[in-house]
Order: structure tokens, then sequence, then C-alpha cells
């Protein structure tokens, strides 16, 4: 625990200091015209990634849906494990993450994060070999001995990435510390520019980086994804315990915009891919449709917004058998459904 504790401290110093300097701005606050009057709320997000699996906050975003609830929602990137942290300090009203890493941030916390509304309802993470390498095949033999001594770009230590990847190979039967050499970079973008200059032969990555390796001939088609895990609270919008109790109008407004760019989603695949291409548009058109057709493929978006034990449950069994994380947990301390219930 004197590890985790030390590892926290120092999220918390970069994290504060990395928010405060993105975001310039309050966490909470009324937007103004230009004549000074009161418009809108105004909400700071924080991401610690740019991911294809945000895109239901991006869709919120750009269709107008904040506006209708009468919020004006920024987006910051707050990377290295920042994006908790940036909350916890008050720098951001929000974030988007997994619950294990809320849990990790409410150690210790009086006012802990709180999850509200799902968005990632499944592991959106997978393995990818620099070209050339393979397993003989997906079975846990082959696995194991294919993984036993590679050096692998795991994510940031601590990070969901990071977690599963550990999870993968304990369950395999190997120690992360002593079979494999793991890299832990801050920012998880980097594993196409580390495994392309030869820093890995192993890298846990998502969407666009993915689609963005195999279209620089770095790797081909992952050879395992996390999503098969099943339910799991990858990505949920959380706020603060004290954000719930002192202004439950503007999160219960935040949640329906949410609720609202999920079935967008789901339902208009043509306007998610226009507002994906707005979001990241370096990608090309077949690296855009690749991954969206691997998001829908593997139910990578929660449809109704709600979390299930089951998905937190999941989530925290990986936290757990790391190690990184001791302790109980409880699931009402980690979830708060009653805004999703409350919009339907």
């Amino acid at each position: 625990m004197k590890r985790i504790s030390k590892l926290w401290r120092r999220i918390l110093a970069v994290g504060t200091a990395a928010a405060l300097l993105t975001a310039g701005t309050a966490a909470c606050a009324p937007a103004k015209t230009a004549s000074g009057s009161d418009t809108r709320r105004q909400l700071v997000i924080a991401e610690p990634v740019h991911l294809i699996g945000y895109l239901p906050l991006y869709v919120a975003q750009r269709e107008g849906y904040f506006q209708e609830q009468g919020l004006d929602v920024k987006v910051i990137q707050a990377t290295g494990g920042t994006h908790v942290t940036a909350v916890i300090s008050g720098s951001a009203w929000g974030v988007i993450g997994g619950v294990d890493s809320n849990a990790l941030g409410n150690k210790g916390n009086a006012d802990p994060v709180t999850a509200v509304v799902n968005c990632v309802n499944r592991a959106n993470v997978y393995l990818v070999a620099k070209k050339g390498l393979a397993p003989k095949s997906s079975s846990p033999a082959d696995l194991k001995s294919f993984l036993k001594g590679k050096t692998i770009v795991a994510g940031r230590h601590g990070g969901s990435p990071n977690l599963l990847t550990r999870y993968l190979l304990l369950q395999l039967g190997l120690d992360p510390e002593k079979d494999a050499r793991l890299l832990e970079p801050g920012d998880a973008a980097t594993v196409v520019s580390m495994l392309q200059n030869g820093n890995g032969q192993i890298g846990n990555g998502a969407e666009p980086q993915i689609c963005d390796g195999m279209e620089k001939g770095v790797w081909e088609e992952p050879f395992y994804k996390f999503t098969d895990l099943g339910d799991y609270s990858y990505s949920v919008f959380g706020v603060k315990k004290s954000t719930i109790q002192k202004d439950p109008q503007t999160v219960q407004k935040f949640v329906n915009a949410i609720l609202k760019a999920l079935k967008t989603v789901q339902n208009d695949k043509v306007l998610a891919k226009k507002d994906l291409q707005a979001e990241f548009p370096t990608l090309t058109e077949t690296q855009l449709q690749a991954s969206l057709d691997r998001a829908y493929e593997d139910h990578l978006w929660s449809v109704d917004g709600l979390i299930s034990k089951k998905a937190v449950d999941n989530d925290m069994d990986v936290l757990q058998k790391t190690g990184i994380y001791t302790g109980t947990y409880s699931y009402d301390m980690l979830v708060d459904m009653q805004f999703v219930k409350a919009a339907k």
C-alpha cells in the first residue's frame, strides 16, 4: 500500500498542475454572452486520452445535446492518470475513465468520485504484435509461450490497459515482473511510435492507435482482445460525491445528454462516422470505417447508460488480482444510477 500511496501522491501533484494548465477555466462555471449575462452552465470533463471509445461524448458536444440541456461542456486531455486527480483537485467537473481508476483515486478520499452514467461497456484494449510475430494459436498454452520473455508496451502503471495486461499474464501462469518486460509510458497514444522504433515487441492499444499501426505497417490485426471479458466498466462518467449532493440538477442534465448520444451512436451510424471524422481528421476513410466496424462488432458502447454490478465486479476483479488494489469495495460507493433511471 505504501507503493500505491506514493504513486497516487505523485499523480495528484502532476495531475493538478497539468489539469490547471490545460483547462485554464473553472471546473464548473456559468458561461457568459458578450453582454456578460449568464447563459449555460460550463463544465470541464477530463479524458485520459483521445479515444474512439469516447465517441458518445464527442457526439453530445458536436450535435448540441449538452446545449439543449443548458450546458457548455469542454473536454481536456489529462494523461498519466491525471484525469481522475483533475476531478479530485477541482480542476475538472467530471471524468471519463474506468471504475478501477476511480477506486484507486478514492483511496483515503473523503469525497470519492462516483460513476453516474456508462459509456464504454467493454474492456476496450487489444494486444498487437510487431509485424512478423504472432502466437501459434489463441490457446492459453500458445499465448503463454508467445508472451514469455517479450517486451510489452503495457501503458501507465495502474492504468486500465496495464492492469489488463498484467491480469492476462497472471491468468496464463506468468509473472508480470519476471516473465515479461513491461514498458509503462504515461501516454497511451505512444504505443505506435514505440513499437515502430523498436521499443517493444507487443503493444496494448485501442482505436485509433490500432488502425494507425496497421496503416503504418507496424503490426497486423490484434491477436488478443480484452473485449471478450464481457460487461466491463471500462469508461464511465464520474463526478465527486459532493457534486451529486450539492448540484443534482446539473448532473441530471449531463446524464440526459449522454444518454441521447449513446442512442445516436447505436442508431445513426452515418452521423456517428461524421463526428468521428471531425474528431480524428488525420484518419483515412478506411481507418474510420475499420475502427467503427471493430467497435460495433465488439459491442463497445453501452446501449442504456446503466452500469451493471457484473461490469464493476469484472473490472474490480482485474484490479484486485493484479495486487495494485487491496481491500474491499462497494458497488454503491463506486456507482450511482439514480440519474440514468430518472431519465427514463
